[in-house]
Parts: C-alpha cells; sequence; structure tokens
C-alpha cells in the first residue's frame, strides 16, 4: 500500500464554519496551536458512511445527525464529529475521507492570518471571513445537552 502524502500535511482553508487548520495528524495541530495536548480535536468525516464505518451513533440521535448542517456532536466515547455538507469543504475532505479540524489560531487567542499562512503546509484559496462557530451537542444514549 502507498503512503499517502496528504496524511502529514496541515491544511489552512475555509471550513465549513470558520477559517481552520485540517490535518490527518492531531499532534501537528497541536504543536502549530501550542495547545494542550490532552484536549480533544473534532473529527470532520465527509459522509454518514465515513462516519459510521468509525463510531455507533446512539440510536435516539440518528436522525439528528443525519440531518444536522453545521452542527457537532460529542458522542458517548467522548469525541467529537462533524458531517461536512460544504461544498468548499468537502473539495478536501472527498480526498481524505476524514481529519481533524480546529481553528487557525494559537491557543485562546483570535484569527491572524499571517500567523496562519506562516504555519500552514498548503494554503487552500478562496478563504473568506471567518463566521459563526458550529453548534455542540453531547450525545447519551437517550439524552442530548447543548454544550454550544
Amino acid at each position: 500500500m502507498q503512503n499517502d502524502p496528504f496524511k502529514d500535511k496541515v491544511f489552512l482553508t475555509q471550513t465549513d464554519t470558520t477559517i481552520g487548520f485540517v490535518s490527518q495528524n492531531a499532534e501537528r495541530i497541536t504543536t502549530i496551536k501550542q495547545r494542550p495536548p490532552h484536549k480533544h480535536y473534532i473529527k470532520a468525516v465527509n459522509s454518514l458512511q465515513t462516519l459510521t464505518q468509525t463510531v455507533r451513533v446512539p440510536t435516539a440521535h440518528k436522525k439528528r445527525v443525519r440531518r444536522s448542517k453545521k452542527t457537532t456532536f460529542i458522542l458517548p466515547d467522548g469525541k467529537s464529529y462533524r458531517v461536512i455538507q460544504d461544498t468548499h469543504h468537502l473539495l478536501l475532505l472527498d480526498r481524505l475521507k476524514w481529519a481533524y479540524t480546529s481553528s487557525a489560531n494559537l491557543s485562546g487567542e483570535s484569527y491572524d492570518g499571517y500567523f496562519a499562512r506562516k504555519a500552514a503546509d498548503v494554503i487552500i484559496e478562496p478563504i473568506k471571513a471567518t463566521g459563526q462557530p458550529s453548534h455542540i451537542y453531547k450525545l447519551g444514549n437517550k439524552r442530548l445537552r447543548r454544550i454550544r
């Protein structure tokens, strides 16, 4: 099997909600953002099929996950996932199938375009202004709790 040339790259791109770093290597994003290593990243997937190959969504929430847009779900395993439907962001995710995603700034700081362009390996244009962050819900087997 051939090595994937994109596996260790950090992309700067317009995500479905904001300008962000996208990579399949969480350690690279952690190093760039100077973020505590124990914090989890949102795992963006390109389709529901990719999501169901990775995790099991509780039956009570399957319809909600399928129909949601710009929404992140923390599943009972403690990890967060978002199914991407934005066409611009899907161009990259269709090649990767999944990737960790985070805002393109230092941890706890606001967005700085110079820093973001310097830190990324690949810049995918066009990059627009930052938008509203995604909604976050924590899913239990039966319960639903809004985080953001």
